[in-house]
């Protein structure tokens, strides 16, 4: 069997220039006007540039916004759950007339990281953006923060992606593009392949997810956020190395494949969930492992709708199906972890893993029970967070590490 198709139907359509055309390119941006793109500007780019946003070819126009807010469609009826745009200020759109190329700059370093060509400028209803896209207008949800604080003037138009914002240098192999999960995908023999998508270190539920996806597919790529989280979350070094010692300990050989993109967290709860599933078509899997609030944030989103939101979308939308699995957590009981499908036990025998519970434990310097973590994913974090408390600059390096 072969794998799924990127999104689209036809190939993946990285936006990277490489070589004299890079050279080429690089040198046409000196002369062109500069917008500097946000955060998470530059992760969609680096994205767009690697084709993990097959098929686009740049950022979308206020129809595609429209259509993606309101009906999760693009204006070429292209299924796309959340929108890719790019905003600026009112006086730097002024000064761009449409038709004209701009060079695209890194907003830690002021780098050329891209180039475009404006085919439209356009303002947008934020609120309505929010609304549809998060559900709320909260401006205390970080996603309806982000999109409050962006520019008044969108810029649509197609581009040249000329950097990969340092990605592979700061990740090595952790950081792998759709073509060369791909590869390595075949490589192996697999066709049948689920992603785990994961901002946090892995604890035991997560390792139960997992293991339940390798039951029924013939491996599991877990898929690391390495763009910008919210405050309090563990920076992705950090949690990399605990996934690596966890892979190595507890899981089979040839079953697992670490991996890392680009993108910052939108927390957008269901629609993100579809955003997940569609970009990891483009690296070649099957199915997205779904488990309990899903790219959620506080108690904006209830636990299983990010579940409900792939059967409200039209049959053939996406390849990429959900692994749907219900609330997990470690039953005293049946001595092992275990789901409310699968566990006939009631609460008090129950104890309830989640990331924010262990994040708490950890930086109170609290005892964390063996049944949540595994001891050497413990052992990082504990370093991690007693770093933090010393006021120390907390770096963990990574060892060359990308499957078993």
């Amino acid at each position: 069997m072969a794998l799924v198709s990127p999104h689209g139907g036809s190939g993946l359509n990285p936006l990277l220039l490489a070589g004299e055309d890079l050279i080429a390119e690089l040198k046409r941006a000196r002369s062109f006007p500069k917008v500097r793109v946000s955060l998470r500007e530059k992760g969609d780019l680096i994205m767009l540039g690697i084709g993990g946003f097959t098929p686009l070819s740049g950022f979308m126009t206020h129809a595609d916004w429209q259509g993606v807010c309101d009906a999760m469609t693009m204006a070429n009826a292209l299924f796309w759950p959340i929108p890719i745009t790019l905003s600026t200020d009112s006086s730097t759109a002024d000064t761009i007339p449409v038709g004209a190329n701009i060079a695209l700059t890194d907003p830690d370093d002021d780098s050329i990281i891209a180039t475009m060509m404006v085919t439209e400028k356009y303002s947008i209803d934020k609120a309505h953006e929010c609304a549809t896209v998060f559900g709320t207008t909260d401006i205390e949800h970080p996603g309806v923060k982000m999109v409050m604080k962006q520019g008044e003037v969108n810029l649509a138009g197609s581009v040249k992606v000329l950097s990969q914002g340092g990605f592979p240098q700061k990740y090595g192999p952790q950081f792998m593009t759709p073509s060369e999960t791909r590869a390595l995908f075949e490589s192996m023999g697999w066709s049948k392949v689920a992603a785990f998508q994961t901002r946090n270190p892995m604890h035991r539920s997560h390792e139960y997810l997992a293991k339940v996806a390798i039951e029924v597919c013939d491996g599991v790529l877990i898929h690391s956020l390495l763009g910008n989280l919210k405050p309090g979350d563990i920076p992705a070094e950090v949690r990399t190395h605990a996934i690596i010692a966890l892979t190595k300990n507890y899981f089979v050989a040839k079953t697992v494949v670490l991996g890392g993109y680009p993108l910052d967290m939108r927390y957008a709860g269901p629609r993100e969930a579809l955003l997940h599933a569609l970009f990891r078509q483009n690296y070649g899997c099957s199915h997205l492992i779904v488990g309990r609030d899903h790219a959620g944030v506080g108690n904006y989103y209830g636990p299983f709708d990010a579940h409900h939101i792939f059967d409200e979308i039209p049959r053939g939308s996406l390849e990429t199906q959900p692994l749907k699995i219900d609330w997990t957590f470690w039953c005293y009981k049946c001595g092992s972890m275990a789901s409310a499908r699968t566990c006939p036990h009631g609460e008090t025998d129950r104890l309830l893993v989640s990331g924010t519970k262990l994040r708490k434990w950890l930086s109170e310097g609290a005892d964390v029970p063996p049944e949540f973590s595994r001891p050497e994913v413990l052992e990082i974090l504990r370093t991690y967070y007693a770093g933090l408390g010393e006021g120390e600059n907390v770096e963990v390096k990574l060892s060359g590490h990308s499957g078993r």
